[in-house]
């Protein structure tokens, strides 16, 4: 009438193994460094044009970091000229080739959307100097 317990317990093992090889071989592995809001750093984004493929470089200061994990997303500041550009980028997209940390700022805010209204010396973030 009843299955005996062992083999309900194999039967959960089994589905455990199963979805666990399935979030391996469909995780995007894309290892980034950690980086924070004040961080200036260069993402690498793979661009399609046609059936080309290239890598574009956008250098800024990450202004903020947003969500959890799949659903992550950071945006980049740059001045393009006397413009200033932002992007957001979802931290775990397969178009990232990877992302250089140029220098760590020193802020104290988790969002500085301050340096939106701050031009010249006015939007520099003071470096963090590590103990060597």
């Amino acid at each position: 009438m009843f299955a005996p317990n062992f083999l309900n317990n194999d039967k959960a093992i089994a589905e455990m193994d199963l979805i666990k090889i399935a979030e391996e071989v469909f995780a995007v592995k894309n290892e980034f460094p950690q980086f924070k809001a004040g961080d200036t750093i260069t993402v690498h984004y793979k661009i399609k044009e046609g059936d080309k493929e290239r890598i574009q470089m956008f250098r800024g200061v990450v202004i903020q970091r947003k969500g959890t994990d799949s659903s992550e997303t950071f945006t980049v500041r740059k001045m393009s000229g006397s413009i200033g550009v932002e992007r957001i980028f979802p931290l775990r997209s397969p178009f990232i080739d990877k992302i250089e940390i140029n220098k760590h700022g020193r802020v104290r805010r988790a969002r500085i959307y301050y340096l939106r209204g701050l031009t010249g010396k006015k939007a520099r973030i003071k470096e963090k100097r590590f103990k060597a």
